[in-house]
């Protein structure tokens, strides 16, 4: 598993076969949903339940695939994600429909516990302008994901 975590990292863009590229995306887009969702100092079971419905809903992949993405995924996010190198991957391996869809998922790990801290709201920022995802479609997903789940609306964007 250590020679895939450093093979993740040494990879280059499209010098892969497309598998290779796909395993990067979801190994990325799983470290950023670890970040988010424990930006709040608490990665609570609400949260890790919710990563794990993202990662099923969007990437229909087993559960034990899931926790193998989440396992290898925290060796990747212990506190100091590295914000560029995941979101390069992601833009590099998505169309633009799939990277608001990944911060439509961002946003339903950061309000799994129904709160949405500074901090994660900056994340989203952050992460929205890493990916080239507009403020319009990064404001609305977010208010998918608020209407989705029932929470009241106390605006971001």
């Amino acid at each position: 598993m250590l020679t895939r975590i450093r093979a993740f990292f040494d990879r280059v863009g499209g010098d892969e076969p497309a598998k290779a590229a796909h395993e990067d995306r979801h190994v990325a887009a799983a470290a950023l949903l670890l970040e988010a969702a424990s930006l709040d100092g608490v990665l609570g079971e609400e949260e890790e339940a919710a990563i794990r419905k993202v990662l099923d809903d969007r990437f229909e992949l087993s559960q034990d695939d899931i926790e193998s993405l989440i396992a290898e995924a925290r060796g990747h996010s212990d506190g100091s994600v590295q914000l560029l190198g995941f979101t390069s991957k992601i833009k590099d391996a998505c169309s633009y429909e799939e990277r608001v869809e990944m911060i439509e998922m961002l946003w339903e790990v950061v309000y799994a516990d129904g709160v949405l801290h500074d901090y994660e709201a900056n994340l989203l920022r952050r992460v929205g302008g890493l990916l080239y995802v507009s403020d319009r479609d990064r404001g609305d997903a977010r208010k998918r994901v608020v209407a989705r789940m029932g929470l009241v609306d106390g605006g971001e964007d």
